[in-house]
């Protein structure tokens, strides 16, 4: 196409933009941008991590979650000796126990362990059941 088109009586020019130069521009930021960005060291995230106390609780509860949902729980420590892990019926079972444990001993914390592979929303669900059946202290379990 013309740059000039002859129509009539005189010369008129046809409006066009030319992109090449805005490609060339373009082209030019793009390897710029490239090129600093494998330069450029992401920042550093400061994860928390878990800290250790100087002496652990005398009295606590466990309670675990398996990858398949099963619910189980101790009473910790008797004697200074860890109680094996008894298995729950249901998640309400559970809380039952747990509030019967806690009858004598408000403060008693309780750490919640819970299988990697599973949901997080379950995990959360069980931490807010517990907090509405009065546990005041929880703990995560952490490896």
């Amino acid at each position: 196409m013309p740059a000039v088109a002859s129509r009539g009586r005189g010369r008129r020019s046809v409006n066009e933009i030319n992109m090449v130069p805005f490609i060339d521009v373009m082209l030019v930021l793009l390897i710029i941008f490239m090129v600093t960005a494998t330069v450029i060291t992401p920042g550093a995230i400061n994860v928390p991590t878990a800290g250790k106390s100087s002496r652990p609780p005398e009295n606590y509860m466990i309670v675990a979650i398996d990858d398949k949902g099963v619910y189980s729980h101790n009473t910790g420590r008797t004697g200074g000796k860890d109680t094996p892990l008894q298995p729950a019926q249901s998640e309400a079972a559970l809380i039952a126990s747990v509030q019967q444990a806690l009858a004598g001993q408000p403060d008693m914390p309780v750490l919640l362990a819970a299988d990697k592979n599973l949901p997080y929303q379950q995990v959360m669900s069980l931490m807010g059941r517990l907090r509405e059946a009065g546990v005041q202290r929880i703990a995560l379990s952490v490896k």
